[in-house]
Parts: structure tokens; C-alpha cells; sequence
């Protein structure tokens, strides 16, 4: 812990890092002292800085004036045709503020706004940023300790490195794609944007690092994440044993190519999955489905037979656990050693004793939606808080108040900026 609290509560106190002001009220949060410049859109780049704002950091969310695309992703969309439902899920506890940076006077403002932020968010192809003068090279020299955290598709170099990259490309390039799905069938892209939230959370990771590096030598850094190479990284146990021993990855459905049985089975009324970590695990389930032949079946003592016999144990298994409906067998496994759940649609999802009794689920105040709901962050702290604070920001709604308080501009300066269409 003492590690964890010199990160979060010593980014201001130390002597070598940037001196805030305070911006209206401090959060409460381990991250309450950290300013965050939030340049992306999408998925990516917001569950990054979404998760720095659940942790009390500043988020202020710098949109053009046609705002995030995400905001059209539907429907559903809030009221009709407003904000998507797609967009709030990602851009809680962020301040919105609409400016035209491609003009000189929005380019100040991205630079008093840098000037006074600890880390800078953004996902453009690489270059563009530069282009437009706002990009590593020009922030440095306004802030030096800057965390200037790139999120892309490729990365900053190679072939790729101005390709257009979203999360199904990388999946599909990376090798998630080719290992989803059925045995023998298609490719299967995951049901949310898997590579997206990954790569994200990669990025939250490396900003904590380098917040911590500012801490002892009062430099800030470049970081590079992308989508390709995380979504790379993420395939583990695959990629390893293809580069070491030259054997592709397959798809196994929901089955597991070292495990067996580890897999969903049907039920009377569903699926259930099922999986058997290890040999004890194994007996303890062959007992509890009234199989306990199966323990001293030559075929299946131990799991490098049963993943050779894979076929004969699944048939025996799967005509055991039709003849039961979940809740049944979620009865009879209550106290099992193996792990065991239903496949679970969202509505069993939210309906489910546990999720109700751990608080997922949050409710907060729209100004266009009224009282939404939202899954609040998942980990948990015994100091500093992690909450869905705000809901997500409607367009430019900050706007103002982020020019007045924070930059402390006049209202002539504003109106000025307003009539020049510069912010929204």
C-alpha cells in the first residue's frame, strides 16, 4: 500500500511535479489530484480515461464541434435521436468541451488546457496530431512533464502504422478471430469489443507507470499503445505454444484445448458451463452427477487422457446434464470444488442474488435521459473510492464552465470564441 499511496497522493505534494489549481470541488478518488486531457473517441481511448475518472481524476473530454462518433453509434438512442446508449457506457465522470482545434485561437486553447494537465489521452492516426501542431513534440515544450499517452490501431511505425485500425481489424489480424467459433466453423467476433477494452485498460496501466516515474525524476513521457500488438499479447498460452512448438490455434466453441471436460453443456432448459481444473476437481464432479464410474475409467484417469479421449467423455458427460435444468444442477454444484455457472442473458444477468448483493448495478442523474443505470467499476478500493461519480457528458455541456473555472477566461474572451464558432 505504501507504494499505491505515494502513486495517488503524492503527484501533487512531490516538489518535481506540476502545481494544479483547484478546478471547483476535489473529487473523491486515489486519482482526485490528476488532470486528464481526454483526446479520443470511440472505445478505446474512453474506457481508458473513463477508468482514470472513476478513480476521481479530472477527465475533460475535448470533442469537435460534430462531437465523438460513438455519440451515433444506435440505435437505442436517448430521447430518439439524441446521444447512443453505446456512447454513455464508456464516458461516464467526464466534463464535455466542444472545440474547433484546427483554428488558431482552439489551438490555444488545447495549449493552456495541456499546460495545466497531467496526462494527455488521445487515439488519431499517428502524425495528424503533429500536423495540426498539437501533437508530442509541440505539448512537450508547453508542459515537459506531460504524460502524452497515443492509442492506435498499429502503432507509430511499420507498414500499418497509418492504417485505419478498429477492434474487430485487429482481432481478425491478431489471431482472435481464428481461434472463436465453433469447431470447423467460421470465425466468431466476440459479442463487445474485446481488443478495444484491453488495449484501453493497457493504456490505464502504462499512465499509472509513467505517473509514478514522473514521481521520482519530475519528467513526463510519450506512451504507445495499439490494438494490434495488445490484442497480440492477449492471446497467451496460444501464441506461445505457436511460436515455441509450431501448433496453431483451433477453435474450440466454448471447450478448452488443454482441459477436458471444460466446456458448456445443455441443459433441460439451457446451458451450463462446466469446468474441471484438475484431477480432484474432476472426481469431486464425477460424484456429484452420479457418474462415479468415470474415476476409475482407465480412459479418464487423469486429464492428458481425457483431453486424448476428449469425444468419449463429453458424449457420457452431455447425456448426464440434459436430463437437469440449471437451477437444478446450480443446486447440486452450490458447494462444488469445480467452477460451474449458467450461460446467462443480460436479464439473468441483473437478476442474478449475487450481482444484486455485491451493488453492481448504479443509477445516475441524466440531463437528457433522466435516472440511467450503469455497471460501476469492478474493482474495489478500502481508500480513496472508485465510483460512477457523473453521468456521461452531453455535447459541449461543459463547455463554459471549463473556459471560466479551470482556465479562468473572461466572458468576453468566451463570447468572442463562441462567435467565431472555435467551441460549441
Amino acid at each position: 500500500m505504501a507504494v499505491v499511496r505515494a502513486l495517488f497522493s503524492g503527484i501533487l505534494k512531490n516538489q518535481k511535479c506540476i502545481l494544479k489549481l483547484d478546478y471547483s470541488t476535489k473529487s473523491p478518488g486515489l486519482l482526485n489530484d490528476v488532470n486528464v486531457l481526454d483526446l479520443t473517441r470511440v472505445v478505446a481511448g474512453p474506457v481508458c480515461t473513463m477508468t482514470m475518472g472513476d478513480l476521481g481524476a479530472n477527465v475533460i473530454k475535448v470533442e469537435s464541434l460534430d462531437g465523438d462518433e460513438a455519440r451515433r453509434w444506435g440505435p437505442p438512442f436517448i430521447n430518439g435521436n439524441k446521444d447512443s446508449f453505446y456512447f454513455l457506457s464508456v464516458n461516464r465522470n467526464k466534463k464535455s468541451i466542444c472545440i474547433d482545434f484546427k483554428l488558431p485561437e482552439g489551438k490555444k486553447i488545447i495549449y493552456d488546457l495541456a499546460r495545466k494537465c497531467d496526462v494527455l489521452v488521445e487515439n488519431f492516426l499517428p502524425g495528424k496530431l503533429d500536423k495540426m501542431d498539437i501533437g508530442y513534440e509541440k505539448l512537450k515544450t508547453i508542459n515537459p512533464q506531460l504524460i502524452y499517452c497515443s492509442i492506435t490501431g498499429f502503432g507509430q511505425k511499420g507498414p500499418y502504422a497509418k492504417k485505419p485500425g478498429y477492434d474487430v481489424i485487429a482481432s481478425a489480424m491478431g489471431g482472435l478471430l481464428n481461434t472463436t467459433g465453433e469447431r470447423n466453423g467460421n470465425p466468431v467476433k466476440p459479442g463487445v469489443a474485446i481488443t478495444d477494452i484491453t488495449t484501453g485498460l493497457h493504456a490505464f496501466g502504462a499512465i499509472m507507470a509513467a505517473l509514478y516515474y514522473r514521481i521520482n525524476t519530475g519528467k513526463g513521457q510519450r506512451v504507445d499503445c495499439n490494438l494490434l500488438s495488445t490484442q497480440i499479447s492477449s492471446m497467451i498460452n496460444i501464441a506461445t505454444i505457436y511460436l515455441n512448438c509450431g501448433i496453431e490455434g483451433q477453435k474450440w466453441g466454448t471447450a478448452h484445448a488443454n482441459l477436458v471436460p471444460y466446456q458448456a453443456f445443455k441443459t433441460k432448459d439451457g446451458e451450463m458451463v462446466i469446468g474441471t481444473g484438475s484431477n480432484a476437481q474432476f472426481v469431486d464432479f464425477c460424484k456429484l452427477i452420479g457418474k462415479q464410474e468415470l474415476i476409475e475409467d482407465e480412459r479418464f484417469k487423469d486429464n492428458s487422457l481425457r483431453v486424448q479421449n476428449r469425444e468419449e467423455i463429453i458424449e457420457i458427460v452431455s447425456e448426464v446434464i440434459k436430463t437437469k435444468g440449471n437451477k437444478e444442477w446450480g443446486e447440486i454444484f452450490k458447494n462444488a470444488t469445480f467452477p460451474n455457472g449458467p450461460v446467462n442473458k443480460m436479464k439473468d444477468v441483473f437478476e442474478d442474488e449475487h450481482v444484486k448483493a455485491i451493488g453492481l448495478v448504479q443509477e445516475l442523474e441524466h440531463p437528457d435521459a433522466g435516472r440511467i443505470k450503469v455497471v460501476r467499476p469492478p474493482t474495489q478500493y478500502s481508500e480513496g473510492g472508485n465510483l460512477a461519480r457523473i453521468p456521461p457528458p452531453t455535447l459541449g455541456q461543459h463547455t463554459e464552465e471549463i473556459l471560466t473555472e479551470y482556465l479562468e477566461y473572461d466572458k468576453e474572451i468566451i463570447n468572442d470564441l463562441y462567435n467565431k464558432k472555435v467551441i460549441r
